[in-house]
């Protein structure tokens, strides 16, 4: 009944309008409750879905930490061969030719240089700006037997992108893939070095630079792509836990491994490379 019934009394309109306030105040409470478990069950269902993304996530990070633990105590000889450049050697070092080209001859009778490098690494680029005329010269005259070792110890300066790994993945691939022209993209990308602690060149980039560098198309597209890294990374990995790991191998003053790193008949050759004429006396003092 309305309470404005003009047959209502004043006491009989204050109870209708009492009852009609009553039940206004029960609708209101209904509908709020219906909002509280609609908006519960709204919030319960995102809340397990961000479980459920965190948990996924979880479980991921675990598996790849797991991995990536197992890989990196995995040595060389544990890997399987398709993730090993068949131009490499045991120890991880590929030997440039006569040619130029990746995984070389030995020659007999003539000292064995060792170079341990990182494609990020400044002082590497300062290196081989000062040494590349040499070395080159021993390897065309067979005056000794220049062996790189491509190792990826500066990833943490690359804000994440592991250009290091990367780079010397598609080193890796290329000497793999088309090793006549692995060492012009080896100079190719120190000439093109990125400053440390930038993201460095992408996949894209690098397959440029090697594209640039005389590497065929379906090789460097191989770089691009990712399969270069995905190929290979494991085996830079390793080949960088076997470096950082040998005693002999490291600084005698900071005690710990760098790069560069110059052996001769596989001692740390202590000399100084930033003389152009240091490293060939030390090559031509080691020839039997």
């Amino acid at each position: 009944m309305s309470t404005n019934s003009p047959n209502l009394s004043k006491a009989q309109r204050r109870e209708a309008a009492r009852a009609q306030a009553l039940a206004l105040k029960k609708k209101q409470e209904a509908a709020d409750r219906r909002a509280r478990v609609i908006t519960m069950s709204v919030l319960g269902i995102v809340l397990i879905a961000l479980i459920a993304v965190v948990a996924v996530l979880f479980i991921r990070d675990h598996r790849n930490n797991a991995a990536n633990a197992t890989d990196n105590n995995l040595t060389l000889s544990q890997l399987q061969p398709s993730q090993v450049p068949s131009t490499a050697r045991a120890d991880g070092g590929i030997v440039v030719g006569k040619n130029r080209e990746a995984g070389g001859t030995e020659l007999s009778g003539v000292p064995e240089v060792g170079i341990y490098f990182d494609y990020m690494c400044p002082i590497c680029g300062q290196f081989e700006q000062v040494n590349k005329a040499n070395l080159e010269a021993a390897i065309k005259g067979g005056t000794a037997n220049v062996v790189m070792h491509p190792v990826s110890i500066l990833d943490r300066a690359s804000q994440g992108t592991q250009y290091s790994t990367r780079a010397a993945a598609a080193s890796a691939w290329v000497a793999e893939k088309a090793p006549t022209t692995w060492l012009d993209f080896h100079e190719a990308l120190y000439a093109n070095e990125p400053t440390e602690n930038t993201s460095g060149h992408t996949n894209a980039e690098l397959a440029t630079i090697a594209k640039n560098a005389g590497v065929p198309a379906d090789v460097a597209a191989g770089i691009s792509s990712g399969e270069a890294r995905r190929t290979f990374a494991q085996w830079v990995t390793s080949a960088t836990n076997a470096a950082t790991g040998n005693a002999k191998l490291a600084n005698p003053q900071s005690g710990g491994f760098g790069t560069p790193t110059i052996t001769i008949n596989g001692e740390r050759w202590g000399g100084d490379w930033t003389d152009p004429s240091a490293l060939p006396a030390a090559i031509k003092a080691a020839t039997k």
